[in-house]
Formats: C-alpha cells, structure tokens, sequence
C-alpha cells in the first residue's frame, strides 16, 4: 500500500508519495529570483533553509482563478523543494491495483511527470514523479541560483 499526499491545482487532483514530502506550509514571502524559468517563483526562507519554490501550476499549464496557495516541501534529491499549489485535500492510500499506468498523453501532461494515475472511488489522483519536474539545464540554473542567495546571506550579507 502506498500513501499519497493529494492536493488540487485548479479543479485536478495530484498526489505526491508521502515518504517525500517533508512539511506543508501556508503561503510564505516569495523572494524573486532573475532569469529564471517562469515556473520557478523564487525561493522562500524555512528556518533558515532557502528552498526554491516550483510553481506546478505554471509547469503544467493550469491557469486558476484563486489567489490562496499552499506549499508542500519534499525531498528532491538531496535538496529540499517547494511545490507552489492551490490547495492541500488529503493523505490518500492506494492499493497496487488502484494504481495505472497513465496514457501517452494525459490532459496535456507529459507522462514522464507521472508515476501513474490513482482511482479512488469516483476520483482519478495523478501521481508526479517528483525526480522528473525539473530538467537537467533548469536544475544547473536553480543550484548556481540558489547557491549564490546562500553565500550572499552568509555572513556580511553582501554578494561574493
């Protein structure tokens, strides 16, 4: 049995396996990052911890009226992540059974993005493959980003 963390970006349900996700946090003061793709928002400040903020609304195209978000921080590899999304639903477990695999195509995203598609009841959850959001050009992009934040604030809070 597998648990997933389900949340909505405007009205489609994904889920992200629960062993990665580290904390949920309400919306948090997003510090602006330049020359960034346009779905990376910026990086938000956790403790101390300067974690980049991935908008999954803008990566997958859904346009949504509401101006309430959430964020959910997960592990990816051997950083921390934040997923920028509209609302958090609920902690769901699959079966092997209930799990698909998605169509080479699903409502315009690529498959590659997902582990699989979850039915639940009258509900289809897409499950996000969270080590395929980011291509390898736009992780060399947010390390060199997020590494030159960190060093600014070390210390006398001036840039190197």
């Amino acid at each position: 049995m597998e648990r997933f963390a389900v949340f909505k970006i405007g009205k489609q349900d994904f889920g992200v396996n629960i062993s990665r996700v580290v904390e949920i946090l309400k919306a948090q003061k997003i510090y602006f990052l330049p020359e960034q793709p346009d779905f990376i928002s910026g990086v938000i400040n956790v403790r101390g911890d300067v974690i980049p903020l991935l908008d999954l609304r803008k990566r997958f195209g859904v346009y949504t009226e509401t101006e309430k978000c959430r964020i959910i921080v997960v592990r990816y590899e051997d950083e921390k992540i934040g997923l920028l999304v509209d609302e958090i639903d609920k902690i769901i477990s699959f079966i092997p059974e209930e799990i698909t695999v998605p169509p080479a195509m699903f409502k315009g995203l690529k498959t590659e993005y997902l582990t699989g598609l979850g039915k639940k009841e009258d509900r289809i959850i897409i499950l996000l493959n969270i080590d395929t959001l980011l291509t390898s050009e736009e992780k060399i992009v947010l390390k060199e980003s997020t590494g030159f934040i960190e060093e600014k604030d070390a210390g006398t809070g001036k840039s190197a």
